[in-house]
């Protein structure tokens, strides 16, 4: 029998086994005899307050012999631990402890008998002992706070949100089966109501209004159903209603003039108000127009974001020629489709009687929207004349005469008005070609084509007419002309360039000579090329065809510029005469022969120059002396002495005849021999080589004899070195010479002319000689003149330098010199004129 603190434990099962057991001795075998065992099967409550321990049960194990009992497994030496133990000698079972059925639904044990005489293993058994659950676990949510939003539109029946609560006692029991119950609903409304289905489902019955309440609070509990107890809990639902469009707009009136000009658009002549009682700003409230009646394209509408007005604008031009009166139709939907919900009864079943309206295109509905008419006027103004063509393209040759005919543009003015109304006014003409009768709108030409012109491009030249009314204002209408200029032979071949540069060379070299047309083909190149002129024998063409062709220089040709003249024929055969001007030099001294050329060009420019100012104060000093050697006043006397022999004759005694009264001594004036050289030299030869002449034929005879022996004297000095006497002899038989046809000069302006007489003049410059020679001593007075450096500096090209080997010098080369000493010597030596 069980004791007192077994009367909860519940006997399950009484499994009778039948086990045979096979002893043994050390010296024979000995066969084990089945025998018979009561195990008792218990269970255990969870939970259970004690007091502890107490006893679950006792194994009965038939022997004939003692065993001892051990038990093994969960409840005793694993968890829950210390919850079971066995007597070992009596086989009873006792509780130590708690049991969770949460935790531990099932205890495994293993049971073992031992023969206490030899401790041999008699039995070993499983053992099970089931755990009973009690109902204490509260059914628990998910959350404790739901919360979610659904549309005002949304239709009675629909699930709103689905709750869940878990309990974790025994499943399939009462005490695991929860059920759901709504306990509160705020605020409470008579268009809707909140039920739960058993799964949790929570939907409602009725009409969701936004403006009824746009939050409802529902309290949902959920409870097991336990036998002795009953557990239970809470949580809460929050259920937001979004407002959606089931009010339409309703229009308002309009504000504006409703007046619009005709060809002004971006003016606003209306403004439509509507109102709307969904919440502001939603895409229930806010409206979409739409205009009708506007075949034209005439208008659009935009919506206020902040009053939701409609506002009418002109986009295109209005004629009012077309139409006086536009008569359109406004209508405004909202940007979410329209629904409608209507509560007709309620009934104690499930759903209540509705009625719903859904506009929403998606759901097969049909858009419900309100319209309003409008009126907007057209007003009159002045319309701009109109070209019955705008636009047209002649063909024209270029060499067409002065009052060509060209085209005829007419034009009609919508308001009706006469073309005697109206003006046609020549506008864009960049080269002025032509000219157009205000009248009749024709257009002639007025000055000569030219196809080359920068103003026509493509061979195309563009002319703009405006034909303006007499309206307030005026309006003006605009055509182009375009002109097709086909092109004629009027332009002659050019070079691109008409100065070129060559190098020397021993052998023949070549540079390149482009030509162009500003003739379009057939009537420009390829081109044929012909030398003319008096060089052309120096110089050849390797082909004479094409727009490029070589110019080749022959071994005849030396430093210096060449002038050619070129003939270039176009595919007419018509041609020009071009003029090309050569610079031909020695490329190993400066590569740039247009360079040195342009240099050379700026000296001799500046030596020009020096010239001039140096005749101009020539000039200056004659008219001085003349004013000094009037008649009218006292002449001054030149010292003279006989014995210096500085002095011939006396230069300043004047013939017989005149009222100047001659001095008897005369002063010689003692000038700086170089100086007197140097304007002697620059008096009786000018820059260029030419002689001036003096009113007696005779002085300028003498002067250009003179002229050519210095001249000789110099080339002679200047390649050989002649000696120190023969030097200052012809340095001052010039100065005596110069002075004395200075005297001559002065006393021939009176028809006299004084003449010297041979011995006087070879005692005189032998005399000079004496005076102012020093032993083996040069005069700087009279050093030669540099023609050329060996150096980079820019010189003439015509004064090239000559080279002379002073070794072996032999004078007569000076007379085969070649054509590069020609152009100096013609400057420096002058042809003597004959006696």
């Amino acid at each position: 029998m069980l004791s007192c603190n077994m009367k909860s434990a519940i006997i399950v099962l009484v499994v009778t086994l039948h086990l045979c057991m096979v002893t043994s001795s050390s010296s024979e075998s000995r066969a084990r005899h089945k025998r018979a065992w009561i195990i008792d099967s218990f269970t255990i409550e969870e939970e259970n307050p004690g007091p502890f321990p107490y006893r679950l049960g006792k194994v009965h194990v038939d022997r004939d012999y003692r065993v001892k009992f051990i038990l093994l497994g969960d409840g005793v030496d694993e968890e829950p631990v210390g919850i079971l133990q066995i007597d070992e000698n009596t086989g009873f079972i006792s509780v130590l402890g708690k049991v969770d059925f949460e935790k531990h639904r099932v205890l495994k044990l293993k049971f073992e008998a031992r023969n206490v005489s030899n401790e041999e293993l008699d039995t070993r058994l499983g053992v099970e002992i089931s755990i009973l659950d009690i109902n204490d676990q509260v059914p628990t949510f998910q959350k404790q706070v739901y919360e979610v939003t659904i549309d005002e539109s949304q239709q009675q029946g629909t699930s709103v949100l689905t709750v869940m609560a878990t309990d974790f006692d025994r499943p399939g029991t009462l005490n695991a089966t929860v059920e759901y119950k709504i306990l509160s609903v705020t605020p409470i409304t008579s268009n809707a109501e909140f039920f739960i289905e058993e799964t949790g489902r929570i939907s409602f019955k009725g009409c969701l209004d936004y403006e009824k309440a746009n939050k409802y609070t529902i309290v949902v509990e959920a409870k097991d159903r336990g036998e002795k107890v009953q557990l239970s809990s809470s949580s809460t639902v929050i259920v937001n209603v979004l407002d959606k469009n089931n009010y339409l707009p309703v229009f308002n009136g309009v504000t504006g003039l409703g007046r619009v000009k005709e060809r002004e658009s971006g003016m606003t002549p209306l403004r439509i108000h509507v109102t709307d009682k969904d919440t502001k700003g939603t895409a229930a409230w806010r409206v979409r127009y739409t205009i009708k009646g506007d075949r034209q394209g005439n208008f659009e509408i935009q919506t206020d974001p902040e009053t939701n007005d409609g506002i009418l604008t002109v986009v295109k031009p209005l004629d009012y020629e077309l139409a006086s009166v536009k008569q359109l139709s406004i209508t405004a939907e909202n940007e979410d489709p329209y629904f409608s919900c209507e509560l007709k009864r309620k009934t104690s079943g499930a759903l209540w009687k509705v009625i719903n309206i859904d506009a929403d295109p998606g759901k097969g509905g049909v858009p419900v929207f309100v319209s309003s008419n409008v009126t907007i006027l057209v007003e009159d103004i002045n319309d701009p004349p109109e070209f019955t063509f705008s636009a047209r393209e002649v063909v024209v040759d270029e060499d067409a005469s002065i009052g060509h005919y060209l085209e005829t543009f007419t034009a009609s003015d919508p308001d009706g008005k006469s073309p005697n109304d109206f003006e046609y006014i020549k506008g864009d003409d960049p080269d002025n070609w032509v000219s157009v009768d205000p009248k009749t709108g024709a257009i002639t030409t007025v000055n000569a084509l030219d196809r080359e012109s920068p103003y026509v491009v493509n061979g195309t030249y563009l002319i703009t007419l405006y034909a303006v009314d007499k309206g307030e204002p005026p309006m003006t209408a605009t055509a182009t002309l375009t002109l097709h200029v086909t092109d004629k032979n009027d332009n002659l071949p050019q070079l691109q360039s008409n100065t070129i540069s060559m190098c020397l060379s021993d052998d023949a070299t070549m540079t390149n000579i482009s030509a162009y047309d500003l003739d379009d083909a057939p009537y420009s190149g390829p081109f044929r090329f012909e030398l003319v002129g008096e060089d052309k024998d120096k110089w050849s063409l390797d082909t004479n065809y094409g727009t490029t062709v070589n110019l080749i220089k022959k071994s005849t040709v030396y430093a210096g510029f060449y002038e050619l003249q070129l003939k270039v024929y176009d595919q007419q055969e018509r041609f020009s005469v071009q003029n090309i001007t050569v610079a031909a030099c020695d490329c190993s001294i400066s590569q740039d022969c247009s360079a040195r050329a342009a240099a050379s060009k700026t000296q001799i420019n500046s030596s020009a120059i020096g010239i001039v100012f140096a005749a101009l104060l020539l000039l200056l000093g004659i008219l001085l002396l003349g004013l000094l050697l009037t008649c009218g006043r006292e002449k001054i006397e030149f010292p003279f002495s006989s014995d210096s022999g500085d002095v011939l004759l006396s230069s300043n005694i004047e013939t017989p005849g005149t009222d100047c009264k001659i001095p008897e001594t005369p002063q010689l004036i003692k000038q700086d021999q170089s100086k007197t050289a140097t304007q002697a030299a620059q008096g009786l030869h000018g820059q260029n080589g030419t002689l001036i002449q003096s009113s007696n034929q005779q002085a300028a005879i003498s002067n250009q004899q003179v002229g050519a022996q210095w001249y000789n004297y110099r080339v002679y000095e200047s390649s050989q070195g002649q000696s120190y006497h023969q030097h200052h002899s012809n340095a001052v038989y010039k100065s005596l010479q110069t002075s004395t046809l200075s005297g001559h000069h002065s006393a021939s302006s009176r028809g006299g002319a004084l003449f010297l007489k041979k011995e006087a003049l070879t005692s005189l410059v032998s005399q000079r000689l004496s005076s102012i020679q020093a032993f083996e001593e040069e005069l700087c007075d009279y050093d030669p003149k540099v023609y050329t450096c060996e150096e980079d500096s820019v010189v003439n090209p015509e004064l090239d330098s000559i080279s002379v080997d002073e070794g072996s010098f032999v004078p007569d080369d000076l007379l085969y010199l070649g054509p590069r000493f020609q152009t100096l010597a013609t400057i420096c030596s002058p042809t003597p004129t004959q006696p």
